[in-house]
């Protein structure tokens, strides 16, 4: 089996590479690309994203013919992806981050500023928080409720429809940290720096 992390150019993924690669252990074949041929052959992929949702967006449509392969992939072919920070926050239909951005539009829903209460609480969001698991999901397998995440950003998706959501998390207010629809699967929190509990995520996802 083989796992392929999207490298689009959206800032370090070292350690999204390194985890997988840790988790892995030879067992499964981690590619790191963004050839189109080796992304629409893989088992799984994992879309990183760091920086603000138009960057990684424009990043992606730089790559001729990437955003089509990701959903014939996700969309037509039903293989298990993994959206990462930003990468979850692509998956929507529109980003409000330094301009209005169209997103890939495969969960419905937009991606707005937190509302950080007129200075109350600091942004970005960084650091671990607590999630609370609201619904079963398949890569928080053997997670326990209420375990500590690790963040950074300032913007939140907002689904329309909140079946979507595996897990939320406080800061300011609830907020969306985690998302499954079928065979698409998304984590606003880094797994790949949170620890353990983190890599046991990476597991399921690589275990499906």
């Amino acid at each position: 089996m083989n796992v392929t992390i999207v490298d689009y150019k959206s800032g370090n993924i070292c350690s999204v590479i390194n985890s997988f690669k840790e988790v892995a252990k030879n067992k499964v074949k981690i590619e790191v690309t963004s050839d189109l041929k080796k992304i629409k052959s893989s088992d799984k992929v994992v879309l990183p994203g760091q920086g603000s949702f138009k960057s990684c967006i424009d990043a992606l449509n730089t790559i001729n013919g990437l955003v089509e392969s990701l959903n014939d992939f996700a969309i037509n072919n039903k293989k298990p992806l993994l959206g990462i920070c930003v990468g979850l926050q692509m998956l929507a239909d529109v980003g409000y981050e330094e301009t209005q951005t169209k997103g890939l539009g495969w969960i419905p829903g937009k991606v707005t500023k937190i509302d950080n209460q007129n200075g109350k609480y600091k942004l970005p969001h960084i650091g671990w928080n607590e999630i609370k698991i609201i619904k079963d999901s398949k890569i928080f397998k053997d997670i326990k409720d209420k375990s500590h995440m690790y963040f950074v950003h300032s913007y939140e998706f907002v689904p329309k429809d909140k079946n979507v959501i595996s897990a939320i998390t406080n800061y300011s207010s609830n907020h969306v940290c985690a998302v499954e629809i079928e065979n698409i699967f998304g984590t606003q929190f880094h797994p790949e720096k949170s620890d353990k509990i983190g890599l046991k995520i990476i597991d399921n996802f690589i275990n499906l």
